[in-house]
Parts: structure tokens; sequence; C-alpha cells
């Protein structure tokens, strides 16, 4: 061992009296084991080998998502990552929103429909099957603004992806059987939501519906059960025809070439008939939101929801939010900000720092009142509107109270804002946003999302140049500006002891946020 650590220090002292001198042989060394070391130039380049390649720093142009237009309107965007897998999708800007002069439950049908049979492929075994030559999976996600159907797949495999997502959106075949099955599929869904004990999907229902009353964002995204019989291929392809238009639309990919993707675009998006005519269906609905605030009650027996040997106890959830901003407005930093600072979660969430265990609701809520079992911010961004809501759940017994510690809360959020609470909540936000764009569908929705709302990409560091300048003035700011506005009560499970809705408006707009007193004469 001593002599092979001679050796490499002898190695060492050799190179560093080579440098400096035009071309330095290695001369005279010996390897441990007593061989001559050949003589060979390290200086010069050797004999017979190519010459090397060395890696640099790309331009930063290579990195930038790339948005080009083509001639029927539809938007084609890219943004190049390193690896052989690639992410491309097709995004159409229509969703429950867009359901107001059809029958609600449209996209949720869709959703369901997608990656089945169409004009080329017989089945979705012969989609997926398809697919697997490139190591592919398919995925469609439906949301209240946007339908997205994407192909995760090798990249060599772009050519046959964009057909089949081409094929997918304009062409399907819709067959009555799987319309049939989409309907049983539905039915389920709708029945497990009902009984699931998590009830944050149900409850994000009712506070849209709440706030957005009969309209655009408030309208429901699941199908409601009197319509699933109701939805059939002429109904969809009347609503298809107004909204699956090119110009509503981007093909957005990431892990390819910009060009590539372009070529792909014109060979098969490019003057396509789709499968219901080109003929113009329904004027597209383009109402923007109306914030109507108010309350939905679901009274709701939640003792059997979970039984077995350790059954979750029964708990009312409730729901309190308010307007906020939409993500195109200066301000949605400052909201997405407070929203990481109010934090919160599950009282049975365990974990240290990294956790969010120093937002607010986890200190001043969770940490403090220990028969309250969950206490989350969310915040639901539009493009015409927002909805910054806590939800919070405990025993029906403390409804009360817990309601009176939220409207506490949201007053709270206009006092005085530490500097080391908004600093962790920022640096908390930006390391998600970074955390989340590592994954390459994320960037992918990212992209396409960005692109359609706005026809560009906002690259990470810009916005966290916009969220490094957040000051606690912005924050009180906006707090100031949405407690004038009339909140959206969201509430579910036994509702004895709920507060009207005339107290919890009366305790948003009073200095400390504490409920009116109730004086009984028998208690």
């Amino acid at each position: 061992e001593g002599n092979s650590m001679h050796s490499l220090d002898s190695l060492l002292q050799g190179s560093a009296t080579l440098h400096g001198k035009k071309c330095g042989l290695a001369a005279g060394r010996s390897y441990s084991g007593g061989g001559a070391y050949p003589s060979v130039s390290l200086t010069c380049p050797l004999p017979g080998v190519p010459k090397a390649v060395f890696a640099a720093a790309e331009s930063r142009e290579r990195f930038e998502t790339r948005v080009t237009v083509l001639e029927n309107g539809l938007r084609v965007a890219s943004q190049n990552k390193f690896g052989q897998f690639c992410t491309v999708g097709i995004l159409v800007n229509s969703g429950s929103r867009h359901e107001a002069k059809y029958l609600s439950g449209i996209s949720h049908f869709l959703e369901k429909l997608a990656f089945s049979s169409t004009a080329q492929f017989g089945s979705k075994d012969e989609i997926l099957l398809t697919l697997e030559k490139h190591g592919g999976i398919c995925d469609c996600q439906a949301s209240r603004d946007t339908i997205m159907y994407a192909v995760s797949a090798d990249a060599r495999g772009l050519d046959t992806v964009v057909n089949l997502l081409a094929d997918v959106t304009l062409q399907p075949r819709l067959s009555d059987e799987e319309i049939e099955m989409t309907r049983m599929a539905i039915r389920f869904e709708l029945e497990d939501l009902n009984m699931r004990p998590d009830p944050e999907p149900l409850l994000t229902e009712m506070i849209h519906a709440a706030a957005f009353r009969d309209n655009t964002v408030g309208l429901n995204r699941f199908c409601p059960v009197e319509n699933t019989d109701k939805i059939d291929r002429d109904v969809l392809h009347s609503y298809l025809s107004s909204y699956y238009t090119p110009d509503r639309m981007v093909l957005a990919g990431v892990g390819i070439e910009h060009e590539h993707l372009v070529e792909c675009a014109r060979k098969y998006l490019l003057g396509v008939q789709p499968v219901w005519g080109s003929g113009q269906g329904r004027a597209v609905d383009r109402s923007v939101a109306q914030y109507t605030g108010g309350i939905i009650k679901v009274e709701k027996d939640m003792s059997d929801v979970s039984l077995g040997p350790t059954p979750i106890p029964e708990l009312t959830h409730i729901m309190i939010g308010l307007e906020s901003c939409s993500f195109l407005e200066d301000d949605f930093i400052p909201f997405a900000v407070l929203n990481m600072m109010m934090g919160g979660g599950g009282s049975f969430s365990a974990g240290g720092p990294g956790k969010g265990m120093f937002t607010r609701l986890y200190l001043n809520v969770l940490n403090r009142h220990h028969w309250m079992y969950n206490a989350t911010s969310y915040h639901h961004s539009y493009e015409d509107t927002g909805l910054l809501c806590i939800h919070a759940s405990a025993d029906p017994k403390q409804v009360r109270e817990m309601v009176e510690i939220i409207t506490r809360e949201f007053i709270l959020m206009a006092g005085a804002v530490g500097e080391v609470e908004l600093e962790r909540a920022k640096t908390q936000l930006k390391s998600m946003l970074m955390m989340n764009l590592e994954s390459r569908p994320v960037i992918f929705e990212d992209v396409g999302r960005q692109v359609l709302a706005t026809n560009t990409r906002k690259l990470p560091h810009e916005l966290c140049a916009l969220i490094s300048q957040v000051k606690p003035t912005d924050i009180k700011r906006v707090v100031t500006k949405m407690l004038h506005k009339k909140p959206a009560v969201a509430a579910l499970g036994d509702l004895t002891d709920l507060p009207t809705y005339e107290h919890i408006q009366a305790a948003l707009s009073s200095k400390d946020g504490r409920l009116p007193r109730l004086y009984r004469l028998f208690r």
C-alpha cells in the first residue's frame, strides 16, 4: 500500500512539473509493479486518437421555451430537456366553466372517454400497444378551464405520438358502447366521492359553487347523476365543434427539438377535418367569472364514513374562502406567498421544518387547539379570478369555536407580518417551485398552461425574482383588499352548531375576527 501511495505521489509531482513545458514526456517512470511507463506525450494530441470534444456550457437560448403559431392558430410550444424520454400533449381551453349553455358534465365525460377508439385505432388496447413500442404511457385530465391529453414516451417515437394525440383529440369514435361504459364509470366515481373519508374534493366543489354561484368556475366539475343518461354522441359533438378548435389549443412538448415538434404538428394537425365536421358550433362562452360569495351546506351523517377496528372520528368540515386574484395579475405572487405562509395540514403530519411546521396554521391553530384535526390553506387561481380558502375539521361540538379560529386567522393576515416568517414562506415557495420543475410532466403542464393563457412562459428564475421582491406591505395590501369581499362558505357534516352566514360575515368585518356573542336564556 505504501509503495502504491508513493507512486501516486510521484505521479502528481511529475504531472506538476510537466505543466508549462510544450510537450512533456512521462519518461523514466515505472509502475509500482516494476514495469516502465510508455513514453507518451501528455500535452500534444495522441496519434490515432480522435480529437476530444469538450463539454461547454450551453447558450441560455437553448433552454428557453419556444413558441410557434401555425397558420390555423394552433400554438406549438417546446422546452428542451436532457434525457431520452419526452412528454408531449395537447391542452385545450375547455372545461366545466364553459358548460353554461350545455348539459353539465360534458368535460367529465370527455376526460373518461379520452384515448378510446379513434379513426386510426380500433380500441384503447391498440393505442396502448402502439405506445408500448416506445415505452409510452398516456393520461387525460380535465379541470375547470383546461383539458389536457398527454403522453410520455421515448423521444424517437415523436412522430407516432403526435399522430396519436391528433387522432385522439380530433377523431374520437365515441361509440355507444364506450359512452355506456363511461356512464357506469362516472356513476361509480360519484358514489365513491360521497363515501370517501377525505372530503377535500367535495368541499372544493362546494366552495367554488358558493363563491361563483351558477357561473363559470362555480359550475360543477363532476357530472350530476341526472345528466349521465342525457349526454350522448350528439351532445358531445355539439360541444366539441365549439371548443376543440385549433386557436384554443396548444401542442406542448418537453425533451424534444422545437423544429421536429413543429414539423409533426404541420403534418398531423394542420388542415385536419375533425370527426364532428368543420361547421361552427354555438358561440364560445367568454363570460368573466362573477364572484357572488354565499354559503353551501350539506348536512351529512359522517359517523359511518369509516367503519372498522379504529374508525376515523366523526368530523365536521368547514371551508371559508375569499376572492383573491387571477394568475395574470401582479398580485398573484403575493397571494402565493401568503398561501405558503398560512400553510397548515393535518394534525397527524409528522416531520421537521421542511414540512411546513412553522406555518401560521400549524403554530397558531393546530399546536394550540389539540381538538382540531385539520387546518389547511388553499389557493385556486384562474385567468379572471381566484379563491384563497382555509379548510378546517373538528368534532361537531366544536364547530362554532373552529369557525371563530379560522375567521381570526383571516383577520390576522392583515396584521403585522414578521420578517422571518415572510422570508421562510418565500424560500419555501421558491424551493417548492424548483423541486416541482425537476419533473418532466410538471414542466410540460407548466409550459402548456402558461402558453395557453398568455402565449409566452415565465421561466423559473423570473418567478423566483418576483417572489424575492414580495414585501410585508404587499401582503397587507392584498389581504385588506380581499377582506372587503363577502365570504364564501362550504360546510359538510353535522352542522347543528354552525354559526349563521351573517355571523361569519360579521366576524370577517370585525377588528378581531370574533363571532357576535350568543346570549341564550337557557343553555
